[in-house]
């Protein structure tokens, strides 16, 4: 095989090795039985229950624009089963929602706190040592200076306890 078919194979390979990819296939493949889920109960429960408001299943509601609506004459408007598609759409977003969407996003904010606190014990004893490291870099002079900083014996300031400049503890 060439070397340009190779690259080709594996680009595609790592594409669809990605997580996105396969997050995706798996949502739509759950998404459409979970929607023939939802229109069974809204066709099979719901709309028999809104439909016993009046007189006939939802899906039968209808509105003549242009009369008479008999046969192929006038303009039928058949609002029921608008209605029907938009109790669908609500159910499916309310389940979707409450069951996956709000359990995730109080997941991932305990997953966020819990890292965060991690993260901020990280850093504060990063810069505890920090600290340290720079009280002692302070107490000896600063790295590379001559004689008389305070790292050994000498005649310049510092040399000794109160002869100079120095941190105090």
């Amino acid at each position: 095989m060439s070397e340009e078919k190779t690259g080709v194979l594996a680009g595609f390979k790592a594409f669809l090795m990605r997580g996105n990819v396969i997050d995706l296939a798996v949502a739509v493949v759950i998404g459409a039985a979970f929607t023939n889920i939802v229109n069974s109960i809204v066709k099979g429960v719901i709309n028999p229950l809104v439909g016993a408001l009046g007189t006939k299943d939802l899906d039968h509601y209808s509105s003549c624009f242009k009369a008479p609506c008999t046969g192929d004459s006038g303009i039928q408007i058949l609002w029921g089963g608008v209605l029907s598609a938009l109790l669908s759409f609500l159910v499916t977003a309310a389940v979707v929602y409450f069951l996956m969407v709000l359990p995730m996003a109080k997941y991932l904010a305990r997953r966020a706190q819990q890292q965060g606190v991690k993260e901020t014990m990280e850093v504060s004893e990063l810069e505890v040592l920090k600290e340290i490291r720079d009280a002692l870099v302070s107490q000896r002079g600063g790295p590379g200076t001559g004689p008389g900083t305070g790292a050994g014996p000498g005649t310049g300031p510092g040399a000794g306890p109160g002869s100079g400049p120095g941190v105090e503890f």
